[in-house]
């Protein structure tokens, strides 16, 4: 009875979006949407999908990269997948501010958690704060992200904080979990088509520090 209702309780995040993007087709509708993109892999089948709904504009913001030329080249792949991806409405990319100490003053006291815990929370909600906080400054209709097509990322918490920022603002959170109807299987096509790097850790130095020592 109690995995019964768990189960009940499961948001089914793809189906709201499909009745989201159903309203705004039969109302004759391009909204416009702010995407937050960590990284050009993960944003390829968000576009590729998304971009036949909605006029997208990318955000790069990604101060969790600690390293410059990390960050620096990640940034240009995100750029060179965009001109060279056909799309079906304006796909447009803007970059954040790059202050990686807004990210060790978020995760501060966090240092030992474990990946995906508490301190990939507050990376995640300091990347989508930044992201409702432009998207609300520059009038759009809809903010989301690109993080939610990872397999290792919590999509119920993405939306969850999402959500919460959005509440009371006139930019609405779009609800996704884009590994749904193997979004990321797609993601990984669509990276070896286009040759794009793809990197083994997230981005942050706990990350690293994480993947090197399970590397050996």
């Amino acid at each position: 009875m109690i995995i019964f209702v768990i189960a009940m309780n499961k948001k089914n995040y793809q189906a709201e979006l499909d009745r989201i993007i159903k309203e705004n087709s039969e109302k004759g509708i391009t909204p416009s949407l702010l995407l937050h993109a960590c990284c050009a892999p993960c944003s390829s089948y968000c576009l590729e999908y998304l971009s036949k709904y909605f006029n997208i504009t990318v955000l790069y913001y990604n101060p969790n990269i600690s390293i410059k030329e990390e960050y620096e080249y990640r940034l240009s792949e995100e750029k060179r997948l965009i001109s060279q991806m056909n799309f079906e409405n304006s796909v447009k990319i803007i970059e954040g501010r790059y202050m990686p100490d807004e990210f060790f003053n978020a995760v501060r006291g966090l240092e030992n958690e474990p990946e995906g815990g508490k301190r990939c929370e507050e990376c995640f909600r300091l990347r989508l704060s930044e992201t409702e906080r432009i998207a609300e400054k520059l009038c759009f209709d809809y903010y989301c992200t690109t993080l939610s097509i990872s397999p290792l990322k919590n999509a119920a918490l993405l939306n969850e904080i999402g959500a919460k920022l959005a509440q009371n603002n006139p930019v609405k959170w779009l609800v996704s979990d884009f590994k749904k109807r193997e979004g990321y299987k797609r993601s990984v096509e669509l990276s070896k088509q286009l040759g794009l790097y793809r990197q083994n850790y997230c981005g942050c130095v706990f990350s690293r520090n994480n993947t090197v020592n399970t590397n050996g």
